[in-house]
C-alpha cells in the first residue's frame, strides 16, 4: 500500500505524504475488517507525515464512516503525540543523561 502511482493510472490520493491511495485505503477497511481510525492510521501510516495528518486525517474519517456506516463524529480522532516538529535525537539523549546526574 502507498506504492508508486503509475503515470496513466486515474486515481485519488488521500495522503500526499505517503502515498495513500483512496484504494489503500478501501482496500485496508476491508482486507483487515479495520472499523476504527488508530488502527488504519496505524496500518497505512496516515497522519505520520510532515503535515502530521492535517490533510488525510479528515478526508480519511469520512471514508471510514461511510464504510461501517457510522456518523463522521462517532468516530474517535487519532490523538496528537508530541513531538509534532522533529527533534534531534541527542537532544533526548542528553535530557536523559542530565536526569542520570541528578540523581546520582
Amino acid at each position: 500500500m502507498g506504492g508508486e502511482v503509475k503515470k496513466n493510472e486515474n486515481v485519488t490520493i488521500v495522503c500526499r505524504c505517503r502515498d495513500v491511495t483512496l484504494d489503500d485505503v478501501i482496500r485496508a477497511i476491508e482486507e483487515y475488517e479495520i472499523t476504527d481510525l488508530e488502527t488504519l492510521k496505524r496500518k497505512l501510516g496516515l497522519g505520520m507525515g510532515p503535515c502530521q495528518g492535517r490533510t488525510c486525517i479528515p478526508i480519511v474519517i469520512r471514508i471510514l464512516a461511510r464504510k461501517v456506516k457510522k456518523s463522521p463524529n462517532e468516530l474517535m480522532i487519532p490523538r496528537i503525540r508530541a513531538p509534532i516538529i522533529p527533534v534531534q535525537i541527542n537532544l533526548l539523549l542528553k535530557s536523559i543523561d542530565l536526569k542520570k546526574q541528578e540523581k546520582g
